[in-house]
This record gives C-alpha cells, structure tokens and sequence, in this order.
C-alpha cells in the first residue's frame, strides 16, 4: 500500500538540496496541500537531515537514504552503471516496488527519462514515453507533447502523444474535451514530413478532438489544448520560449524606464504569471508505468512544491489507466 506517496530526488537540481528540502516543506504547509506522510525524500540522510533542522525540523518525511548524485551534465548511460545508488535511480526503484506511485526530479533530465523507462517500463501499447509541458499563454493550460524524451518519433508516436497530451489536459488540468494539433509548417493535411503527413491521417482517424495542423504561432493562440510534436522540434520551442519570455519581458522594463514609465507590478504580474514555467511545477513524462515529473534545473522551491502537487495529482487521477483505456479508442494499439 503506498498511500499515494511521492518519492522527491532531493539531490537533482542547481540548488539541491536546500531549494528542494524547502519545497517539500512549503507543498505541505500550505492549506489543503500534500501531507507530509505523502512524501519521500531521496538523497544523502545526513544533508537532508540537516536541511530540514534549518527549516524547524522534519515535519514527518520519511527519508530514502541514496549515496550518489547524478550530475546535471552526466552520460546517462554512464551513470546508471557507474552510480547505481544515485538519488534518480532509488527514487525510481521506490515506485518500481510499490512503495510510491510517482517521483520528482528536478535533475539531470536525460536520466530521469532512462531510469524511468529502464526500470518502471512502458505502459502497454505505448512504444516511446514523452514528455508533456503545461504552459499558460492565453491565461489556460495547454500542453505541448513531446518536448525531448523521443526526437525520432515515427506516425505512431504522434499519435500516441496526442492521446497521452490528451489524457493529461482532461484528467489534471479541467481541460473538457481537449482539442488536439499537430504542429507543423502549414495547416495543408499535406504539408511537412512524410511522418506527418502520416501522422496527420492516423490522428484524423482516432476519437481524439483533432483539429488539423497548427503552425508554431498557434501556440500563442487558443486553436488547440494539446499540440503534438516531436522532441527535436518540442525541445527547441521549450528552451526558446523559457529564454525569449525572460528577455521580453526585459526589453518592455528598460523600454518603460528609458521613457519614464513605471510598469506596475500589476500590470507584470499576470504576464509573468502566464509566462511562468514554476506555475505548473514541471514537465510529465508520459507513457511509462508510474507518474514522473521532471522540474527545471534551475526551479526554486515554488516550483518544486508545484511539482510535487502535479505527481500527486496525477498519480490520483490514474491518468496511466486512462491512456491504456484509450489506446484502442484511438487507433493506436
């Protein structure tokens, strides 16, 4: 019985341990939030330990003792030989045995993503998992699928992050009736790659809400809840847009100032806020057998509490049964 616990890497990140400590302790002092009987934290015991005596003590975590850290620029495939005990592969193996439904990492992404596939699995019907980034443009969610976990997806793939992008919105998110998009360099059914253009049949074809191609300004506009891509194409909009959004907002305060102009924070603030990635916490790896989120390296503890309610959600809504279930409703099997 795993009372729906959530296994924390408290050792991935920029700031790991302290940014990640304190963000556990934040998801559950706030109101209504996780209990702290819902959290395990996974790292060194002796720093984590003394983190949370810098906080007021340990609020009832239990803690998962892990020797070894996988560094944010570390071979993936080397460390899962090289460091067996890492915090990102005993958090993994928690869930693997039963003693937790999701994990959290703000850690070297490409390991989350091979701990989590090597040792969780795919769920089944599922080929390739992808990552599922929330994002709040227009003031609501959408989710852009995949944004790096597959860069060679095949027509099948895409349709499979369509159901799974799908899945997320409605079941996380409130999303009624997701509309989906397939990113691409025209609306024609028979623009892009040949994969595409496959895709674009297959997708057609399926229950989901399609609604054709969508060209890569159409993420700043409501014509779709999910956009599907693949995760060469996903990964370049993410780290553009996680860039662009800081510089933009940048250039309008000195433009402002060098005019004698004071933007007030309230006129910032719901632009930041929309902008924002802590908003929703991290990223979902879809399609492996567990609920994973993958945080920013450089998330601070805001983000990392969001995280940490996003798994809990998640792993709650049974969002996995839900994508099994829909496999076949979908076209794909």
């Amino acid at each position: 019985m795993t009372d729906g616990k959530i296994a924390l890497d408290a050792m991935g990140g920029d700031d790991a341990p302290r940014a990640i400590v304190r963000g556990a302790v934040e998801a559950v002092s706030l109101e209504g939030s996780l209990t702290a009987e819902r959290i395990i934290l996974v790292g060194n015991q002796a720093a984590l330990e003394s983190e949370l005596e810098d906080l007021g003590g340990n609020p009832g975590f239990e803690i998962q003792h892990a020797s070894q850290v996988v560094e944010m620029a570390e071979d993936p495939r080397r460390a899962m030989r090289g460091k067996p005990d890492n915090s990102i592969s005993i958090a993994a193996k928690l869930v693997k045995e039963g003693r937790a439904l999701g994990l959290v990492s703000m850690g070297n992404t490409g390991m989350v993503v091979a701990a989590s596939t090597l040792l969780l699995g795919r769920l089944e019907g599922i080929r390739m998992p992808a990552i599922a980034v929330a994002v709040g443009f227009t003031g609501k969610p959408m989710v852009i699928v995949d944004m790096g976990a597959n860069v060679d997806a095949t027509p099948e793939n895409l349709l499979h992050n369509g159901l799974m992008g799908s899945v997320y919105a409605s079941g996380c998110l409130g999303v009624e009736e997701p509309r989906v998009g397939l990113l691409n360099v025209g609306e024609e059914p028979e623009k892009g790659p040949q994969r595409f253009k496959e895709a674009h049949g297959l997708l057609s074809s399926s229950s989901l809400g399609f609604v054709g191609n969508i060209e890569g300004g159409d993420v700043f506009s409501s014509r779709a809840d999910v956009v599907i891509t693949d995760g060469f194409t996903g990964n370049v909009i993410l780290k553009l847009l996680e860039q662009f959004s800081g510089f933009l907002l940048e250039k309008v305060a000195r433009s402002a100032g060098a005019a004698g102009v004071e933007l007030p924070r309230e006129v910032l603030g719901p632009v930041m806020r929309d902008l924002d990635y802590a908003a929703y916490g991290g990223a979902l790896l879809l399609g492996v057998s567990g609920t994973v989120v993958i945080g920013h390296g450089r998330s601070d503890s805001r983000a990392v509490s969001n995280a940490l309610k996003q798994a809990a959600s998640a792993a709650d809504a049974a969002i996995n049964d839900e994508i099994i279930a829909g496999l076949s409703n979908a076209g794909g099997s």
